[in-house]
């Protein structure tokens, strides 16, 4: 079943059910005017949705509407929480070994995760803004999921139940802002602006075979100024999956219905000249720090340069018949306005 949010109908937008083939919706207020409503109460939802999701696909609703994803918000406009995970422990080893840094062993046992804010998202095709290129902009592609309610103290087996929705993510970050940040030892803030989800979200069981052990086993295809920039396997090298995930979120704390959890920037492990760009017949990056880590490390300094006003990014990720599973987070970089 896939999911969208249409910007009308107030700063919560209009909840939709989308076709496969994302061509045609169908509002549902009758179920459930938002997203949030419908897992506020998912039991009851679920299954009329699903009603809807069939009799759509089988050309069975007569009053259906196009489907258009440059009328989408993010399916979560804003959300109770998001949290985001640094599941591939790869990118994280590239960047401390860029700046001499060794990695401790419990990297690889215990989930890297920090609170972003979530008061308001992007929507998928609207600018990522900027007061200053200085700023080190940078995108980073990931996939995130949609829980329901998670109690304290949860098992991955118990969190794995809870995954109600997935979606893709372009989570912004201010390259030059976050030593600064890092060095007062309380977290990210200003150097993580609000981040980007996909025109859709979709169930688990919408990517068949491909969702399995905890992980979306697909390449995310990710595009600057339109040409491929990288296209790595989201479930190789993702060293702790979505339940995982979780039940570290969930050690201390409930998780409430609506929140949201990333995977942190797909890496997959590379060799060759810059680890292995697309240009040298490797999958390439899902952000811009990896390829200059790997400059600095084979270099001695970085040679591409972060996000400039004007350029673009494109990511988005699709099945094994070569069609889009979450539609496009397709963004340009502008100057903020206001």
């Amino acid at each position: 079943m896939k999911l969208a949010t249409l910007k009308k109908g107030g700063r919560d937008g209009t909840l939709v059910v989308v076709n496969h083939a994302m061509t045609l919706c169908y509002a549902v207020p009758s179920i459930a005017r938002t997203l949030q409503a419908a897992l506020d109460e998912w039991d009851r939802c679920e299954p009329e949705l699903r009603q809807i999701d069939e009799a759509l696909n089988r050309g069975a609703i007569a009053d259906v509407e196009p489907f258009d994803p440059l009328q989408c918000h993010s399916p979560l406009p804003r959300a109770y929480q998001w949290a985001d995970g640094s599941a591939y422990v790869n990118h994280v080893e590239l960047v401390r070994r860029a700046r001499g840094a060794e990695l401790p062993p419990e990297f690889w046992t215990d989930p890297l995760m920090y609170q972003g804010g979530s008061d308001s998202f992007v929507a998928p095709n609207d600018p990522i803004y900027a007061l200053s290129e200085d700023w080190g902009i940078d995108l980073e592609a990931e996939v995130a999921v949609i829980t329901g309610d998670v109690p304290m103290g949860a098992t991955a087996t118990q969190c794995a139940s809870a995954i109600r929705l997935l979606m893709l993510v372009n989570d912004v970050s201010l390259r030059n802002l976050v030593p600064a940040e890092l060095a007062k030892g309380f977290g990210f803030v200003q150097s993580k602006p609000a981040s980007a989800f996909s025109p859709v979200a979709i169930t688990p069981d919408e990517l068949g075979e491909d969702w399995r052990y905890g992980r979306v086993h697909r390449p995310m295809t990710v595009h600057l100024n339109g040409s491929l920039f990288g296209c790595p396997d989201a479930g190789l090298d993702m060293t702790f999956s979505f339940p995982e995930l979780l039940a570290h979120l969930s050690r201390t704390r409930e998780i409430e219905a609506g929140s949201i959890v990333g995977s942190g920037t797909v890496s997959n492990k590379q060799g060759g000249l810059h680890g292995s760009s697309v240009a040298n017949g490797g999958v390439g990056y899902c952000c811009l720090a990896e390829v200059r880590m790997y400059e600095t490390i084979e270099t001695g300094k970085p040679l591409t340069s972060f996000l400039k006003f004007g350029d673009t990014v494109r990511i988005e990720m699709f099945d094994r018949n070569g069609f889009s599973i979450f539609g496009a987070v397709e963004q340009q970089v502008q100057r903020y306005p206001g």
